[in-house]
């Protein structure tokens, strides 16, 4: 059986994120399947050296340049895209997610201020919800929710004290070796925070914030790296490969575009910097600049699902839906089980609204939910399959799932009402918005 992560799971990452972005006015979590799939085969090893299943840990990357990495509500590793962007080296990168995984093994979380281990179902969601002071949703290509807050949870929620942090520092340092990862990768990326802690609050990264350093820490891992006995830490040159392209698509789609451009005139064109350059060309927007940029990409690895999805969403965002739809299906067809190629595909289907396309648009986002229920997007367009198929309940339901999802709770149990009342009594729509209904709006 394959772990899926649920809509509670979802929704407590969603929540907590708003925690870390206390000096910030909105931060983005950013869905992209292609990232997503290149920090799970990244730190795969490290979660079975730790002893825990891949796929039941989930790795969330939110749109921030600020330096930071950390966990919250149980298995769920957030990282900031400028983390990911500035370490120079997949051993960096996995030695901050040992260091993670250390917190999660050692139960350091079962010890916080806030403790809701032992909720259930939407009784957590409206609890967590209540954590936010606003959640909105919207979104871009490579985006599939954004998270707004005006205010934060206390920073004490997603920090742990010295004491952990050394044993966190300690757990990850024997999963790195466990999964053959050079242990000096964590050692250097303490190193870039070292002196922070004397510096003005505001201008210290959030990772010194929810990491406090302390020399007695920073002293001991160096001790314990250093009595590892030599050995190979060879990086793979498939390690080597998606972790560059992963940097270089982050580059693109985040860097202003033309201070991207200008650096890439005195680079060579490879691969790396034609994925750059392609994102950039089109947040310019210059669309036949960016399908350019991305045709010669496909051709040099035809069989690549992400260089087929890229060019639909410029294509589909560029209202040339046909070609788009023809990009869709090939990349669904190359990643058949990737839920956020599919529903890329249920979004192309929708602007035919022809009953043939708007059928299998409501076959494909709804095995979308089942697979990924807190994909806001898909929520939408699901909502407008079933509209279009007389379905007037289910597509109310949807709705009301959206704005559960994205926290606006009124609106969620007012549609939640409309929708119990109209789908037949016992039906697994109906007990989905019975569990909508549960949840609390004092909590909004």
């Amino acid at each position: 059986m394959t772990f899926r992560p649920t809509l509670l799971r979802q929704c407590m990452a969603a929540v907590l994120l708003c925690a870390v972005t206390a000096q910030a006015q909105a931060a983005s979590l950013i869905r992209d399947a292609e990232i997503e799939a290149t920090l799970q085969r990244l730190s795969a090893p490290i979660f079975r050296a730790a002893g825990l299943v891949p796929s039941s840990v989930d790795i969330f990357m939110i749109g921030d340049r600020s330096l930071n990495a950390f966990v919250a509500g149980g298995r769920n590793i957030f990282v900031h895209t400028g983390l990911i962007i500035e370490l120079d080296t997949p051993a960096e990168l996995l030695g901050v997610m040992a260091h993670e995984t250390g917190h999660i093994t050692g139960g350091h979380l079962a010890r916080r201020a806030i403790n809701m281990r032992n909720a259930r179902g939407p009784a957590m969601i409206g609890a967590l919800l209540g954590l936010a002071a606003g959640v909105a949703g919207g979104g871009e290509a490579g985006a599939a929710i954004m998270l707004g807050t005006q205010s934060a949870v206390q920073r004490a929620l997603l920090s742990f004290n010295r004491s952990e942090e050394a044993a966190a520092d300690q757990a990850g340092i024997l999963y790195l070796r466990r999964a053959g990862v050079d242990p000096n990768g964590l050692v250097k990326v303490i190193e870039r925070f070292r002196g922070q802690e004397v510096l003005s609050i505001g201008n210290l990264d959030p990772y010194v914030q929810t990491h406090p350093l302390g020399t007695e820490r920073m002293s001991l891992l160096e001790r314990r790296v250093a009595d590892i006995p030599a050995a190979d830490w060879t990086t793979s040159k498939d390690d080597l490969y998606w972790y560059a392209r992963m940097q270089a698509k982050l580059r693109g789609y985040l860097h202003s575009p033309e201070r991207v451009l200008e650096r890439l005139e005195r680079r060579d064109e490879t691969e790396m910097t034609l994925y750059e350059r392609a994102y950039a060309y089109y947040r310019v927007p210059d669309t036949p600049a960016a399908l350019a940029d991305l045709d010669r990409l496909i051709r040099m690895r035809p069989n690549d699902p992400y260089y087929h999805e890229t060019r639909g969403q410029f294509l589909l965002e560029a209202r040339r839906p046909e070609e788009a739809l023809k990009s869709y299906r090939t990349a669904v067809r190359l990643a058949p089980n990737a839920t956020l190629l599919q529903a890329g595909l249920g979004r192309t289907l929708l602007q035919f609204n022809t009953p043939e396309a708007n059928a299998e648009a409501l076959r494909v986002l709804r095995s979308v939910r089942d697979a990924d229920p807190a994909d806001a997007l898909a929520l939408r367009d699901l909502a407008v399959a079933y509209e279009r198929a007389g379905e007037t309940g289910m597509a109310t339901l949807a709705t009301a799932e959206r704005y559960a999802l994205v926290g606006n709770v009124n609106s969620a149990l007012s549609l939640a009402n409309r929708a119990s009342a109209s789908l037949p009594r016992g039906s697994p729509g109906w007990l989905r918005a019975q569990d909508i209904l549960k949840i609390d709006p004092t909590r909004n």
